[in-house]
């Protein structure tokens, strides 16, 4: 397949700084969650030192579809950092994370509860030696409460979130969302975090800790779950594609696949049923508001139905946008890739690959008007790449980098 370039860029004027220029972060953790909060501030600016253990490195650099020995994964969750290979079980180790968190801005690491302690680098510590560092401790749990110890990934926090309990159909084995949505609605979180922290620290001076817990972020995002529980004793079930207490709103088959239709607010609701041919709903008094239609919502599912499978999803689609109905087909990578919307807004990167090939990468968001954030430099492709540079920017002579390669400390 040809990859297709964006016909509209929002690369910004190479004078306009970065937003994030002049932070520099230090990253700790490894995987999802940690990686994709210091990738976030990477893509808008910030100086990005990855730690990594001499050898294999990071672990999503084997995980799932490799290229040329690397995960194509690891490009996304990795362009605009630099790697330094650091055994941070050896004490030297640990002396120059120290030297880099008095100079870094922020620390991210995501690993269990205890673990940085464990290394001589308490946080609490780092702090004293440099008052305005941020710090983003990533975890299942959290740092504290009665679960804190326990291993945590996305998976389970999304099922202690109340997310999984809510995913698939009605009776059926709980299905899991394709992607690590726990991890990255952390991350996301721990980035929102760091920004109120940063923001603080202009008036205070003053860093601070921020203590992400995966099934919190999760939890975060549940809307009602537990205000109806709370307050009608009410226990949300899972409901396949539609959308509790909101109708209509759900997946339709067609006659090739599916579509999706929200047309769940009275007006576009009205205009919905005027276009499958069934104004007698849509000028049903009982059925003006989104209660009455949540009543009957067996019997407007089944009318949208019995439209939509007499068509193929391309007609359905042209009819509902003429209505201007709320709509749209269920896109799979390939519909993505190739989607001129995708690329028109600069999602779909071209990126260079060391054999001279070009993969796709998911563009970056949000999308600032002055200062948006861009791709500036490719993930590192072997473990430690820069580890030389930035050693030799801590101010390590020549022989004291020998020193450490031979012992194993660095790569």
């Amino acid at each position: 397949m040809r990859l297709i370039s964006p016909k509209v860029r929002f690369m910004k004027p190479v004078h306009t700084p970065d937003a994030l220029s002049g932070l520099k972060v230090l990253e700790l953790g490894q995987l999802i969650a940690g990686p994709f909060a210091a990738k976030t501030l990477a893509d808008f600016g910030a100086d990005v030192i990855k730690i990594e253990p001499p050898g294999a490195g990071d672990p999503l650099r084997k995980w799932r579809l490799l290229k040329d020995g690397t995960s194509v994964w690891w490009q996304l969750q990795s362009r605009n950092k630099r790697s330094l290979a650091l055994d941070l079980r050896h004490s030297e180790g640990q002396a120059l994370v120290r030297q880099l968190a008095l100079e870094s801005d922020v620390l991210i690491e995501n690993f269990r509860p205890g673990a940085l302690e464990a290394w001589g680098l308490d946080p609490l510590d780092l702090m004293v030696a440099n008052p305005r560092l941020i710090v983003l401790r990533v975890s299942g749990y959290g740092q504290t409460g009665p679960y804190r110890d326990r291993p945590g990934f996305g998976v389970v926090a999304e099922a202690m979130g109340g997310l999984r309990h809510l995913s698939g159909e009605p009776g059926q084995t709980p299905v899991r969302v394709g992607v690590s949505i726990g991890d990255t609605l952390a991350a996301l979180h721990g980035v929102v975090g760091i920004l109120i922290a940063l923001q603080e620290r202009h008036r205070s001076g003053q860093g601070q800790i921020i203590d992400m817990a995966l099934y919190e972020a999760v939890f975060n995002c549940m809307e009602s779950l537990v205000p109806e529980f709370s307050a009608f004793g009410v226990v949300r079930e899972p409901a396949g594609s539609a959308l509790p207490g909101i109708a209509p709103s759900n997946a339709y088959r067609c006659t090739d696949g599916h579509v999706l239709i929200a047309g769940n607010g009275d007006s576009i609701f009205r205009r919905l049923m005027q276009a499958i041919g069934r104004n007698d709903l849509g000028q049903a008094p009982d059925l003006a508001d989104n209660a009455g239609r949540v009543a009957r919502v067996k019997v407007i599912d089944a009318a949208i139905e019995s439209w939509t499978q007499q068509h193929s999803v391309v007609q359905v689609l042209a009819v509902l946008e003429q209505a201007q109905v709320p709509s749209g087909r269920i896109y799979t990578a390939a519909d993505i890739a190739q989607d001129p919307h995708y690329q028109a807004r600069d999602m779909l990167l071209p990126t260079l690959q060391t054999d001279g090939t070009e993969i796709l990468l998911p563009g970056v968001v949000p999308k600032l008007s002055r200062t948006p954030g861009r791709s500036r430099q490719p993930a590192p492709m072997t473990v430690g790449q820069d580890s030389e540079a930035i050693l030799k920017e801590m101010g390590l002579t020549p022989e004291q980098i020998n020193s450490l390669k031979t012992q194993g400390i660095v790569a």
